[in-house]
């Protein structure tokens, strides 16, 4: 008998529940004849998981049992429907029960910066003096004058920690106003207790929560007097100057993303480089280390040309491209390693198929003396369980030897389209406007990972390292995706020198 749960874990979704990936993937095996749980909500709570795993599972002629019998087609649709109408209304029962603590003048839920819990008193808080000060001196810098970037400098210079104990932020201080987040917008300060300013939801396909913010009008407030930080004089003075900067309904009237945003690394502390001010023609556009910017935690505040790292990836992606052959070189010898590892697994996968039917008859054996009444079953008991687990052991290791047997090949197809699109995006690469062409800046987001920049301060050259993978080229085998690297050298006029390096992946 196998074991399989997820505890502590939602049942809404299937899908990021490692217990039941587990059951399945040994359902596959073979592993199990039927499924006993204590009730159908143990394994399903969504109609969609439940008719995807049924059919599968009747597929693979396994039946589901719980403690009233086995589980029907037709009382089984019913079941999972009514699992998921317990969560629905679960959620709808909480809600009113999180709206009626905020009423109470409690808190609902979440750590906020500046107070901390009462024990034994759920949903009371209390004033954090230490922490309590370290609110009133950003509010004090921010309405003198300081950005919330430099704020998070001088604190991170004090080494005073931070909400979540890393490092401040920009965006720790600043916040989302669509969101109602971010310190500076924290009506907790002035003794409000806001609530529901944001929604939670479940993605499908992942099963990972999602917050979305919800309509002003949807939020619920309670007056917490003895919870204020900052006077209203303070408060307001602040919001002012948030409005006064504030940028709300720019997001709509912004150019494209670049294509390499979001793809730069500051290669002296990892962090992403985030670009320096808005993004005129004619005006030149550099970035920076964010890392530096936003919290001073970088000590290197380079600023480079991004029209110039754009040139040295697309000329560098284009020459390492037109030469396909170092690419075929590595999926050549990639190739003979596998077939030279299947040659040593061989002998060992006979081995593992000859123990796997020795496994298989013991068990039988075993099972035909309990069913005669032969032997003490707390003594054939542990030797089954031993048996058992030594046979899902055998069964994955010879999945893991089958596997490398599979190859992958190069696809010209794929390396002729890829060499166009480059082309095509290096000539555009000037123009921001010109890159509103979202299928093609894809095109290159999915081949690059990351780019690399290495800029010292000490110097005007820099150098980039594309970190791009090979999957894009290739046709994999099953269960098969290798990913390889290559480097670009260049210097802050234009200039590069190739420095390919297809690095071989341990098989």
């Amino acid at each position: 008998m196998q074991v399989f749960s997820d505890r502590e874990m939602s049942g809404a979704f299937t899908v990021n529940r490692p217990g039941f990936q587990a059951l399945m993937r040994a359902a596959e095996l073979k592993a199990f004849d039927i499924i006993v749980a204590e009730d159908m909500d143990r394994v399903f709570r969504s109609q969609a998981d439940y008719h995807n795993a049924r059919r599968r599972l009747d597929f693979l002629g396994i039946g589901l049992h719980t403690i009233t019998g086995q589980v029907g087609e037709m009382d089984g649709a019913l079941r999972a429907l009514m699992g998921e109408h317990f969560l629905k209304n679960l959620a709808v029962h909480t809600r009113r029960g999180l709206e009626a603590v905020v009423r109470s003048g409690r808190n609902a839920g979440g750590r906020a910066y500046g107070y901390r819990p009462v024990p034994g008193k759920p949903g009371q808080l209390t004033i954090d003096d230490a922490e309590a000060e370290i609110v009133r001196r950003i509010f004090r810098e921010f309405i003198e004058g300081a950005t919330p970037r430099a704020i998070a400098v001088g604190l991170n210079a004090d080494r005073i920690a931070a909400p979540r104990g890393t490092r401040w932020t920009a965006t720790t201080i600043n916040g989302n106003l669509a969101r109602g987040h971010g310190l500076l917008m924290n009506e907790l300060y002035t003794g409000v207790i806001v609530w529901n300013r944001v929604r939670m939801v479940k993605d499908p396909t992942t099963g990972k929560r999602i917050s979305r913010p919800n309509k002003a009008a949807d939020y619920r407030r309670a007056q917490a007097l003895h919870l204020r930080i900052i006077d209203q004089e303070t408060w307001d003075a602040a919001q002012a100057i948030k409005r006064g900067r504030s940028n709300v309904g720019a997001t709509a009237a912004r150019k494209p993303l670049r294509p390499l945003s979001g793809l730069l690394r500051c290669g002296y502390c990892g962090a992403g480089m985030t670009a320096l001010g808005a993004q005129r023609p004619g005006k030149p556009h550099r970035v920076q280390c964010a890392g530096f910017r936003e919290s001073g935690t970088c000590s290197n505040g380079r600023k480079v040309s991004r029209s110039a790292i754009e040139t040295l990836v697309f000329e560098g992606l284009r020459d390492e491209l037109a030469h396909p052959e170092a690419i075929a070189e590595y999926v050549k010898t990639y190739n003979e390693e596998r077939r030279r590892l299947a040659r040593q697994n061989g002998d060992r996968e006979k081995h593992l198929t000859r123990r796997a039917g020795e496994i298989a008859r013991e068990l039988e054996r075993l099972v035909d003396a309990i069913a005669k009444g032969i032997g003490d079953f707390d003594t054939i008991g542990p030797r089954m369980k031993a048996l058992q687990h030594e046979r899902d052991q055998v069964k994955a290791q010879l999945v893991a030897a089958a596997q490398v047997d599979q190859v992958v090949t190069l696809h010209p197809a794929a390396v002729s389209r890829y060499l166009a699109d480059i082309k095509r995006l290096s000539d555009v690469a000037a123009d921001a406007a010109a890159l509103d062409e979202p299928e093609l800046v894809a095109t290159l987001r999915n081949l690059v990972e990351a780019i690399i920049v290495h800029a010292p301060a000490h110097s005007d050259e820099f150098t980039v390292e594309i970190r791009a993978s090979l999957s894009e080229l290739m046709m994999p085998g099953p269960l098969v995706k290798r990913t390889g690297s290559g480097g670009i050298d260049g210097s802050g006029g234009g200039t590069r020198t190739p420095d390919p390096r297809i690095m071989i992946p341990a098989v």
